[in-house]
């Protein structure tokens, strides 16, 4: 993402797991580390998908260290497409082995959403998770876990209301059920093409109303 960005290979259930971890300005206190998931591997998600890397700059500039990772198959990591059993699993790997202790944030774009949904459902409350933010959620397409009710000030959840991936009332059907605040862009559709700006500001400032001392 730049030239401070570390490429790494973490180990997961199927072998090499590749990741990049990128970290805040010198000088900063890290508040912890962000474990960002990537879009759908069958239709060309990395962990350098555009708005991955825009969910990573958030938590960067707002004092996180951000770890892409790319799934099993993808790119230098080993293994196939598990429709998202493996890929929450290799999430798992991934925060034991680049965040095991301290305060943790989880994300996840579109198929990573719905995968970070489900790591959160195995990581809470064991961990100390500060922060969650999901962008269009894959609702449509995969039974998504709910958030925990304990973590909803802590979480961000932004849609595009002209999504013809995972269409806004599909998120809004697995919201509602949890009275779960959906952010919705105005005229954004999946990929949030032009608006990546505005989806940056969005998630840093949710990040600076949620910081907390440790």
């Amino acid at each position: 993402m730049n030239s401070r960005t570390e490429k790494l290979v973490f180990q997961g259930a199927a072998g090499a797991i590749e990741a990049q971890r990128d970290v805040p300005a010198e000088g900063t206190q890290p508040q912890g580390v962000a474990v960002i998931a990537h879009p759908h591997p069958l239709f060309g998600g990395t962990m350098d998908n555009k708005v991955v890397q825009t969910l990573a700059r958030a938590f960067i500039a707002n004092g996180w260290t951000a770890v892409r990772f790319n799934f099993r198959g993808v790119g230098g990591s080993a293994g196939a497409h598990d429709e998202g059993r493996g890929e929450c699993e290799d999430m798992l790997a991934l925060v034991e082995q680049a965040a095991s202790q301290g305060p943790l944030a989880i994300a996840g774009f579109s198929f990573g959403a719905f995968v970070a949904c489900s790591a959160l459902s195995r990581l809470w409350p064991a961990r100390d998770i500060r922060q969650i933010v999901l962008v269009g959620t894959a609702a449509a397409r995969f039974s998504v876990p709910p958030v925990p009710p304990e973590a909803h000030d802590r979480t961000l959840v932004v849609h595009g209301e002209e999504d013809d991936t995972v269409p806004l009332a599909a998120a809004m059907d697995w919201a509602r059920p949890q009275i779960l605040p959906v952010t919705v862009v105005p005229g954004g559709g999946h990929f949030f093409h032009g608006q990546l700006p505005l989806l940056k500001n969005l998630v840093g400032r949710h990040l600076r109303a949620g910081e907390r001392p440790s």
